[in-house]
């Protein structure tokens, strides 16, 4: 399922007093650009793909906060809480995501889900609607199953080439 954009750049703030996160119907929502990256503490080199199971961070490129989750309930469904937290891309481990998806890599048109590295929910959105200050915006919530409303795809963004040295081993291993 195609699912809205996440949108960082709410002023609402979620129940633990962080930046709330919301799911919005415009997939072109500049508002919704995120920037992936290695999880915390680890060196990710521009260029190489994502595995299939490997933890990321991502971050919001308008605030500079990290999608983030932690043991707090989430305002509208009672789910787990999913806030944007830290700055500059600087956060700490609870900003780290698995990305759930099948074969070797995360491919460019494929669902995936992401499955919070430290509490094993999924990023998920199932309908809930804030009313003020951001009316319609959707909640964006952790769920501890796996079903359809945690499916997410990239809609549109920069993307990069692939590293030489991934390209050599993709040559390797057609020999």
């Amino acid at each position: 399922a195609e699912l809205g954009a996440i949108d960082g750049g709410s002023r609402s703030s979620a129940g633990s007093g962080q930046q709330s996160v919301t799911g919005v119907s415009a997939a072109d929502d500049g508002n919704s650009y995120w920037r992936v990256r290695g999880r915390t503490a680890a060196v990710c080199q521009r260029g190489t793909p994502v595995r299939c199971g490997q933890a990321i961070r991502l971050t919001h490129l308008g605030t500079g906060r990290n999608l983030h989750s932690h043991r707090f309930t989430s305002p509208l469904s009672g789910n787990q809480e999913v806030s944007a937290f830290g700055e500059a891309g600087e956060g700490d481990y609870l900003d780290d995501w698995t990305v759930v998806c099948s074969g070797t890599y995360w491919a460019r048109e494929d669902e995936v889900r992401f499955q919070h590295t430290s509490t094993d929910v999924f990023l998920s959105v199932t309908g809930e609607q804030y009313g003020r200050p951001i009316h319609g915006q959707k909640e964006v919530h952790g769920m501890a199953a796996s079903s359809q409303n945690n499916y997410w795809k990239v809609m549109e963004g920069i993307f990069m080439q692939p590293s030489e040295a991934f390209q050599m081993e993709q040559y390797h291993a057609e020999l």
